[in-house]
C-alpha cells in the first residue's frame, strides 16, 4: 500500500430510530394492496387496514389477491406513496405484527374519529404509548407522521397557524413566498394528519388557535387579504391527533370550546403482565441494539422487574397484598428504560450479576418527584419482596438480600 492509498473505514450499522412509515413501509404497502375497500378521502389505507396495521393480524398470514398482486399493489404504503422500501412491489403474503399493546376497541374508536375528520385527543398517564399510537395512526392514515408540533410553555401561536420569512417580508411585503407554513397549515394544504404532543403544556391562548381551525376547517391570513392565499380551506383528509398527560391536568387547562372539538380517548396502562413483559423485552432489546450490543438480560430478571413496576403502579401486588403507591409514575416506558440500562450494563460492564443493579435503578425512578417515595420503595421491599422471599423464591430472596442497596 502506498502512502497515498487510503483504507475505507468500516461501515457502521444504521442505528437510527426511523419514523413509523419507514420502519413499517412493507406492511403499509402490503395493506394498501390487500384491502381495496372504501377509504375516506385522502387516506392511504382503509380504516379496517389501519386497525390491522396498529393491532396486527392476530398471527394470521394475509395473502394478496392475485388480481391485486398482478397490478403491483393498490395504493401508497410508505411515505410518498411508495409500495414498500425502495418502491418495490409488496410481498404476496405477510403476517402483520402488533405494534400497540392495548384494546383493539380503543384503536377502532380512534380510527372512526379520524375518518369523521374530528380531532382526536389521547389522554392517559405518562408512559402509556400515547405518542407511539398517534405516530402509528398518522403513518397509516396519510403515509407520514412528520407533521408534528411539540407543545411546551414556549410554543407560540405560529406553531399552529403560520409564521413569516422576515427577510422576504421586509423585501417584498406580505406574500405567499414569505409565508412559513406551520405543521398544522401544511397538513391542511395536503389533507394529512398533524400531531400535537403535550397540548396541555401550551398556553391556553395558544391552544385556542385550534378552535376555529377544527370547527371551520379553514385558516385565514389577514395579511394576504385580497389575494387567493388569504384563505386556506382544509383538504379532505386533514385531521388533528393531540396527546395530553393526566399528570399535567391543570398545567394549561383546555378551554371548553376546544374540548368540544376533540373526541377524548384514554390510553390505559397495559393490563396483561405477560404482554407488558414481552413489550419491555422487545423495546429494551431495540435500545441496546442501537447502542451496539446484544440484549443479555434473563427473562426471570425482566419478569421480576415488570412485577415490581406493576405492583407499585397499581397499589396492589399480584397476590392481593396492599402496596403504598409512590407519587411518581411507574410506567411501562420507565420499565423499558431500566431494562435497557440493565442490558447495556450486561454488555459493556460484564463480570457482575445484573440483578444486583435492579434496586439502584428502581430507586432512581422512584425518587424523581417526591423524596418520600424512597420510604415507599423500602416499604415495598419489607412487604411483598420479603414475603415472596419467605415463600422460597430464589429470585426474590436475592432481591431481598439486596435491600441495603436502597439506602
Amino acid at each position: 500500500m502506498t502512502m497515498t492509498e487510503q483504507v475505507a473505514p468500516p461501515a457502521l450499522p444504521d442505528r437510527r430510530t426511523l419514523p413509523a412509515e419507514e420502519q413499517h413501509a412493507t406492511e403499509l404497502a402490503f395493506l394498501a394492496a390487500h384491502d381495496d375497500g372504501p377509504r375516506p378521502p385522502g387516506w392511504a389505507l382503509t380504516p379496517r387496514a389501519v386497525v390491522t396495521f396498529v393491532c396486527g393480524s392476530g398471527g394470521e398470514t394475509l395473502e394478496l389477491p392475485g388480481s391485486r398482486r398482478a397490478k403491483g399493489g393498490g395504493g401508497g404504503g410508505g411515505a410518498d406513496g411508495a409500495d414498500g422500501a425502495g418502491g418495490t412491489a409488496p410481498p404476496a403474503r405477510l403476517t402483520i405484527a402488533p405494534k400497540f399493546v392495548g384494546e383493539r376497541s380503543l384503536v377502532e374508536r380512534c380510527v372512526v374519529t379520524l375518518a369523521g375528520e374530528r380531532g382526536l385527543l389521547l389522554v392517559g398517564e405518562p408512559g402509556t404509548a400515547k405518542s407511539m399510537l398517534s405516530e402509528l395512526l398518522a403513518a397509516a392514515v396519510c403515509g407520514t407522521s412528520a407533521l408534528t408540533v411539540q407543545g411546551t410553555a414556549g410554543t407560540t401561536e405560529d406553531a399552529f397557524r403560520y409564521g413569516w420569512n422576515y427577510a422576504l417580508l421586509l423585501a417584498q411585503g406580505p406574500s405567499r413566498q414569505a409565508l412559513v407554513d406551520s405543521p398544522v397549515l401544511a397538513a391542511m394544504r395536503a389533507g394529512q394528519v398533524v400531531r400535537i404532543e403535550e397540548i396541555t403544556r401550551c398556553l391556553p391562548e395558544v391552544q385556542d388557535a385550534l378552535v376555529s381551525i377544527l370547527s371551520d376547517r379553514r385558516l385565514s391570513v389577514p395579511e394576504l387579504a385580497g389575494t387567493p392565499d388569504a384563505l386556506t380551506p382544509a383538504t379532505p383528509g386533514f385531521t388533528v391527533i393531540a396527546t395530553a398527560n393526566l399528570r399535567d391536568r391543570g398545567v394549561s387547562e383546555m378551554s371548553a370550546a376546544l374540548k368540544r372539538r376533540f373526541n377524548f380517548e384514554t390510553v390505559a396502562p397495559i393490563a396483561d403482565p405477560v404482554a407488558e413483559a414481552a413489550l419491555v423485552r422487545g423495546q429494551a432489546t431495540a435500545v441496546v441494539r442501537r447502542a451496539g450490543a446484544a440484549f443479555g438480560v434473563d427473562d426471570a430478571v425482566l419478569d421480576a422487574l415488570v412485577t415490581v413496576f406493576r405492583d407499585l403502579r397499581s397499589g396492589r401486588s399480584a397476590e392481593g397484598w396492599d402496596v403504598e403507591r409512590p407519587g411518581t409514575v411507574m410506567s411501562t416506558a420507565e420499565a423499558v428504560q431500566v431494562a435497557a440500562s440493565l442490558g447495556v450494563a450486561a454488555a459493556y460492564l460484564p463480570g457482575g450479576d445484573v440483578l444486583d443493579l435492579v434496586p439502584g435503578h428502581l430507586l432512581g425512578v422512584v425518587r424523581k418527584d417526591d423524596p418520600a417515595d424512597h420510604a415507599r420503595l423500602l416499604g415495598y421491599w419489607d412487604g411483598p419482596v420479603r414475603r415472596r422471599a419467605e415463600d422460597g423464591s430464589a429470585m426474590w430472596r436475592r432481591l431481598w438480600d439486596l435491600r441495603e442497596n436502597l439506602r
